[in-house]
């Protein structure tokens, strides 16, 4: 049994692993400022008496015990994070220097939710942890992709010169039930619009690619990563290997939902990388760990999620 604390734990994938760590028994300490996440996605927990929720921004510091520290809080989304992106940078950076701060004071392990986003738009296909990335430092997304990156390497410094425990991965596109119906996802839009009856909109010719891992997946992914060996810190990709265009996507959601929307196209966001597919080599050695929920049931499930929420 240990106590556990994950900030942005109302959040999509943090309402998920919460979930997981609670029914397991752990202590969890739920953090949230509620930005981006919401309390619907964890109601069901508060009637544990193993659940904590706190209402807190990490841009702050948070003083707390806790035995692992799961740091999650960061708006995921390009809407999201593009609507404050000077919050979206002080919640990767300042988020990360009171996180590793709390986990230096109390001697805690410390696994940093990084993203797929590091790597830009590659020139490396597809992305081994040891790719550098592409990234813009000054386009509409580098308040995130930037600031993910800061974040990976205040990590490694405070592990270098504090010997502190840490674990960074790095998480490719990832959707499942929680996703918020207008969080600007692909997958989220996709669904809606066909529920709707609505156009679905793809953007550019509809050939760039995504690598899509369901969420039940990710958290398994991410629950090895944080009770690993010792001294291994990663970063470590999770995602799924299959990469799908964005055109065979669309047509897979119509399909699925038995939607009469049309597919219509539209021009291509600034910095939208063309190509997105992990090497899942060292998650395989490390974590025995690999997808197992392939993207047909995956999105048959999301799917009666978002009929039950919109």
């Amino acid at each position: 049994m240990k106590r556990i604390v994950v900030t942005g734990g109302a959040g999509f994938i943090g309402s998920h692993l919460c979930e997981r760590l609670v029914k397991e028994g752990n202590e969890v300490v739920c953090v949230d400022n509620f930005f981006t996440g919401n309390k619907k996605n964890i109601r069901k927990l508060l009637d544990y008496d193993n659940f904590e929720l706190i209402r807190h921004d990490v841009t702050k510091e948070l003083y707390i015990e806790t035995d692992q520290i799961y740091n999650l809080a960061c708006p995921a989304s390009p809407p999201h994070y593009q609507y404050n992106p000077i919050k979206t940078a002080k919640t990767s950076v300042m988020g990360a220097i009171n996180m590793l701060g709390l986990a230096k004071r109390v001697h805690a392990r410390i696994l940093q939710s990084s993203t797929s986003e590091v790597y830009g738009d590659p020139k490396v296909h597809p992305q081994p942890e040891s790719y550098r990335g592409h990234v813009n430092p000054i386009g509409i997304r580098s308040c995130y992709d930037e600031g993910k990156r800061m974040a990976e390497t205040l990590f490694f410094d405070y592990h270098r010169q504090h010997n502190l425990d840490i674990k960074v991965i790095r998480i490719f596109n990832t959707y499942g039930p929680n996703m918020n119906p207008n969080d600007g996802r692909v997958v989220s839009n996709f669904i809606v619009q066909a529920l709707k009856g609505e156009d679905l909109t793809v953007y550019g010719d509809g050939s760039q690619t995504r690598s899509f891992c369901f969420v039940e997946d990710l958290v398994e992914g991410m629950y090895r990563m944080m009770n690993s060996r010792e001294g291994f810190t990663g970063p470590v990709n999770l995602g799924n290997p299959v990469e799908f265009t964005m055109l065979e996507l669309a047509q897979k959601v119509i399909e699925l939902t038995e939607s009469r929307s049309r597919i219509v196209y539209r021009e291509l966001p600034s910095d939208d990388p063309t190509q997105r597919k992990p090497v899942i080599d060292l998650a395989k050695q490390e974590l025995g760990w690999e997808p197992r929920i392939m993207l047909e049931e995956g999105l048959k499930r999301t799917i009666r999620y978002f009929e039950q929420v919109i």
